[in-house]
């Protein structure tokens, strides 16, 4: 998929890890390239996809987004687990871009709401969130399952 802005939106494969690995480090994430390539197979073959915004070289931007059932509605939810767009990137319409895939995408696997959660003090993502025709729907809470973790 690909806009009138010269920036291609399309799903992630291993070709795309070093610079996710890159992309990541900017945020403060180590992840290595051989692990990127093997998350975003994991991605591919679970119900979920991983998109990368691309104009020249490397992704300016990724978004990643899962659907799965559950008993309370009829539809699969669908949820982001990350939109990331690089820090000199930002404000140009990425992110906007790869909401609008990731929303394209969770359609297609008939899931009739998109969820994001937003960890911490973050207004500039809350604003962005409202802006895309998100609404505040309460708080998350993490347990880890693991002792240790």
């Amino acid at each position: 998929m690909s806009n009138r802005y010269g920036m291609e939106i399309r799903a992630a494969g291993a070709q795309e890890a070093a610079g996710l690995s890159e992309l990541l480090a900017q945020v403060g994430i180590s992840l290595p390239p051989h692990e990127v390539a093997q998350r975003l197979e994991a991605i591919r073959q679970s119900t979920g996809t991983a998109l990368v915004a691309l104009a020249w070289g490397p992704p300016s931007g990724v978004v990643v987004v899962h659907w799965h059932r559950t008993l309370l509605s009829p539809a699969p939810q669908a949820g982001i687990s990350l939109l990331l767009v690089a820090p000199d990137e930002r404000r140009r319409g990425i992110g906007r871009l790869l909401l609008k895939a990731a929303a394209q995408a969770a359609r297609t696997a008939g899931c009739d709401t998109l969820d994001m959660a937003v960890s911490g003090d973050q207004p500039d993502l809350d604003a962005f969130c409202l802006a895309n025709g998100f609404t505040g729907a309460g708080l998350r809470y993490r347990r880890p399952l693991r002792k240790g973790g």
